[in-house]
């Protein structure tokens, strides 16, 4: 009941957030493209790899290619830790703005994610760090160098079956994640962002399983003052695979 208690007080944290910030606000509409491939190497451990492709849908315009690669121990039944790298091919924030190059980004990360049980719902805690390094551009091109920063996310997610049989199952999954800047390089934007994500999930084979859900991405600018205000339709193909 605590931890349900406190899902909700983040829920409206975050919708206090976004309600007392509505100007200098920028509204945009997404389409996340998700293939994420579970192999499972034995009970402890597992190798996740994950490919993305987020697209603007007013004008339809590339937004950003994600691929990501993590190692993941299953340490008990309720914690697991995970290590892994990300490579980001970003080529515009702004659907109305092409720079005609994508500026590359390199993150390292390693989280802890806490699993219990309330009832029928599963819930899971996840604590993240990021390292990130972002290639340096201007306006019109790629220069030398990156710039580090790090990033710190936490995310709860609940999710309740709602029916299972045999080899199929279908499930409501809802979360809440905030990411928080650091960073020499940090002055304004300390508070990057807010996601609320709600999907439903359905297992069609022991192997593969579709998601589809809406997420809404908070997120501050660089300049402390202007923000993105995202709403985003996600797809996801789950795919396990068993040694």
């Amino acid at each position: 009941m605590k931890s349900v208690k406190f899902l909700l007080g983040v829920l409206l944290f975050s919708i206090g957030i976004q309600a007392q910030t509505e100007k200098n606000v920028d509204k945009q509409s997404l389409l996340w493209f998700r293939y994420y491939n579970q192999l499972e190497l034995n009970n402890k451990w597992s190798v996740h790899t994950e490919i993305d492709n987020r697209i603007f849908i007013n004008p339809v315009t590339q937004n950003t290619f994600v691929s990501r690669v993590q190692l993941r121990d299953k340490i008990t039944d309720k914690v697991e830790l995970g290590a892994g790298f990300a490579y980001f091919s970003v080529a515009t924030q702004n659907p109305e703005v092409k720079t005609g190059f994508h500026i590359p980004e390199y993150r390292l990360q390693q989280d802890a994610t806490v699993k219990q049980t309330l009832g029928k719902v599963n819930l899971t805690h996840r604590y993240m760090i990021e390292e990130r390094f972002v290639h340096n551009a201007s306006k019109i091109m790629l220069e030398d160098g990156t710039t580090f920063y790090w990033r710190f996310r936490y995310r709860i997610q609940g999710d309740y079956t709602f029916w299972k049989k045999e080899k199929h199952y279908l499930k409501g999954i809802l979360s809440d994640e905030i990411m928080i800047n650091g960073g020499n390089k940090i002055i304004k934007n300390t508070f990057d962002q807010n996601r609320i994500y709600a999907a439903v999930q359905v297992g069609v084979s022991p192997a593969i399983a579709l998601e589809l859900g809406y997420l809404n991405s908070f997120q501050e600018r660089s300049n402390g003052v202007d923000y993105f205000n995202r709403d985003i339709i996600r797809f996801s193909f789950i795919h396990k695979v068993k040694i």
